[in-house]
């Protein structure tokens, strides 16, 4: 299989520009004739939804929720980037291009990443549009602050509820398509299968959550916009219903899966308190801007945070990295506070967190502006540790948190399957090796409002107006492997929860695929994924029917699927023989400990084709770097 990445030739500053050019079209009247699958509801899926459906295109939207507005893009709470530079601090498309690339460790593709950063600027235009109530400057210009890995301010936000406001900005726009009929909206209902006729991709099979009901829907393309995969680690800032099954699916079917070993772990999380602990909550990253990140000096020092003076004090991050100081990149930040929990000066009960101190911050700006800015979060974290961050540091620890890999997707946003695409998350595309802070939602919108409107037509305008009925005999078959694979989970009747193993499942692939990786570990670890995935299948418990609301049910069909991702993230770990990102195996490291990049072997996105027992088939798309120089990472 040759992979075409189809990136337009010429300068790089004008690929975008002309291809959209090059593209055909579908006039207003024949979109009319078109249906188009969008499965997710979220920030990339709601604002795809709205802008064909304004477009003319008829739109059959489909959510697990029982709202769109219950998407995971709410928990976002930073914010966003573009490159307006509104505070004249040398911004500029360029930089945010450059700090993207370099913020990934040189694995993503040049031309995605430069038209990420050219749309950034139209994506803040439209949100404040539809009525995004963005923070403000005293002179009415819309505020910005920084984030890790730039050393511009760029991040726009709304307080600490950023994802929020924007979903509620999508989701205005698609209800205004819903009410005018131009999509039709499918709640409670969980994409289980894609069908192919003649080897395009022509619909789905759904589960209803409420019934059971097993049902086909057809189209001309599918575009999923599902989110990310985070939840293989069980303990993830993810919500408890994100998961991989659409994607994984759809890569069972011949969508190749890109580089699924790039998992970043965000650095400033509320701490692991338990065994049974369901999910992790997030910290967001803007807190970095005025906490300060610190451990005692000496090992196993369990005074309280104000009995240690300032003489014993370590900011690591402020030391080894003066120029950028707290705010390096995720997975920087997130190593460092490992290495400092591992040397035994982590604090807490558990001794894996670190502070982050405010009290400089309240000392030089006032209470009263370090609550207007981070207000909610503060109140967040004190409703679920019991502890007032104004008055004591808050405790962090990294934990999972974005997936960079996902289905490898061509510069039009297509799978290597035709018809079907992949927005936001659920793609590779964009971040590399470890996505920039405030970028996440970024690319949800540029993917849903800029790129995959003007892309999709090129397909459509080449696709006969015929609709196919979903009384085919692919879709019949299609129906027919889902409730087989239900009746099967079903008959089990073991004695081992679904939870459980899912449980044992995270904990596995966190300690061998996590922060660090070496060979030794990921060889071991691969054998006790397939032993999982055997246990899996001879002795899981799931009660119930398949004809009723089946919470258990429902985690069980994405379990299994996790269980066969956890496998793909270790053989491509394995693979990986360099250290980039958040891909970190301990054999490639630089005497002082940072990531240690093989440019000459490794600078190839990894593309894996599923077979049968997973034995997976490694394709690759070599990237080139025409305009930045790769070089090892330094925000020293």
């Amino acid at each position: 299989m040759v992979l075409e990445s189809k990136i337009p030739e010429g300068p790089l500053a004008e690929k975008w520009s002309k291809h959209k050019f090059s593209l055909k079209l579908v006039n207003p009247a024949n979109k009319r004739k078109y249906d188009i699958i969008v499965v997710g509801t979220g920030l990339a899926g709601a604002s795809a939804a709205a802008s064909l459906a304004e477009l003319g295109y008829n739109v059959k939207a489909f959510t697990f929720h029982d709202s769109p507005r219950r998407a995971h893009s709410i928990a976002a709470q930073g914010g966003i980037n573009a490159a307006k530079n509104y505070q004249n601090d040398g911004d500029s498309v360029y930089r945010l291009f450059y700090d993207t690339i370099k913020g990934g460790d040189y694995r993503a593709r040049e031309a995605n990443v430069h038209r990420l950063a050219e749309v950034s600027v139209n994506i803040i235009d439209q949100c404040v549009a539809q009525g995004v109530p963005f923070a403000r400057e005293y002179g009415g210009l819309l505020a910005n602050r920084s984030f890790g890995g730039a050393q511009v301010s760029r991040t726009f936000y709304a307080r600490g509820q950023t994802g929020q406001q924007l979903l509620l900005g999508a989701y205005s726009a698609l209800s205004r398509q819903v009410a005018t009929g131009k999509v039709k909206m499918y709640t409670r209902s969980e994409m289980l299968d894609l069908v192919m006729v003649d080897g395009k991709a022509r619909g789905i099979v759904t589960r209803n959550l409420v019934t059971g009901q097993i049902e086909s829907h057809s189209a001309h393309a599918v575009l999923l916009c599902t989110g990310g995969y985070g939840n293989v680690f069980y303990l993830s800032t993810n919500a408890m219903y994100c998961n991989v099954t659409a994607a994984w699916r759809a890569h069972k079917k011949g969508a190749l899966f890109a580089n699924p070993c790039f998992t970043q772990i965000h650095p400033t999380c509320i701490p692991v308190s338990g065994d049974y602990q369901s999910k992790l909550t997030l910290m967001s990253e803007s807190l970095r801007n005025d906490g300060r990140v610190w451990v005692p000096l000496k090992v196993g020092d369990k005074r309280k945070p104000e009995d240690i003076p300032e003489a014993e004090r370590d900011y690591f991050l402020e030391r080894k990295y003066p120029a950028f100081g707290n705010l390096v990149p995720r997975d920087v930040a997130s190593r460092n506070a490992k290495y400092v929990c591992d040397e035994g000066r982590g604090v807490g009960s558990t001794g894996l967190a670190v502070y982050m101190d405010f009290a400089d911050a309240i000392k030089r700006d006032s209470l009263k502006v370090i609550e207007a800015r981070y207000g909610n979060l503060f109140e967040m974290y004190e409703k679920i540790t019991g502890e007032n961050p104004y008055n004591t540091p808050m405790k962090i620890y990294p934990a999972v948190h974005y997936t960079m890999g996902g289905l490898w997707v061509d510069y039009n946003l297509m799978t290597t399957i035709p018809g079907l695409y992949a927005l936001g998350e659920a793609n590779f595309s964009d971040h590399g090796a470890n996505r920039l802070g405030a970028s996440a939602l970024m690319q949800g919108l540029a993917d849903g409002y800029f790129v995959i409107p003007y892309t999709i037509g090129d397909y459509l305008a080449q696709m006969p107006y015929e609709k196919v009925s979903n009384d085919r005999a692919e879709f019949k078959d299609a129906e027919a492997k889902v409730k087989e694979t239900i009746n099967k989970i079903l008959s089990i009747k073991g004695t081992r929860t679904v939870d459980e193993l899912h449980r044992e499942l995270g904990l596995l692939i966190w300690d061998y695929c996590g922060m660090s990786r070496t060979k030794e570990g990921l060889t071991s670890a691969r054998e006790k994924v397939r032993a999982l995935r055997n246990e899996f299948w001879t002795n899981v418990k799931v009660v119930g029917t398949n004809e009723e609301f089946n919470q258990t049910l429902e985690k069980a069909l994405r379990l299994i699927d996790f269980i066969e991702l956890g496998e793909l993230m270790i053989l491509d770990a394995l693979d990986r023989n360099e250290s980039c990102g958040g891909h970190f195996r301990e054999e490639f490291q630089t005497p002082d400990g940072e990531a240690l990049r093989n440019d000459q072997e490794y600078a190839y996105v990894a593309a894996w084709e599923y077979e049968q027992n997973m034995h997976a088939v490694l394709h690759k798309e070599q990237l080139k770097f025409e305009n930045v120089t790769p070089s090892t990472r330094s925000y020293k």
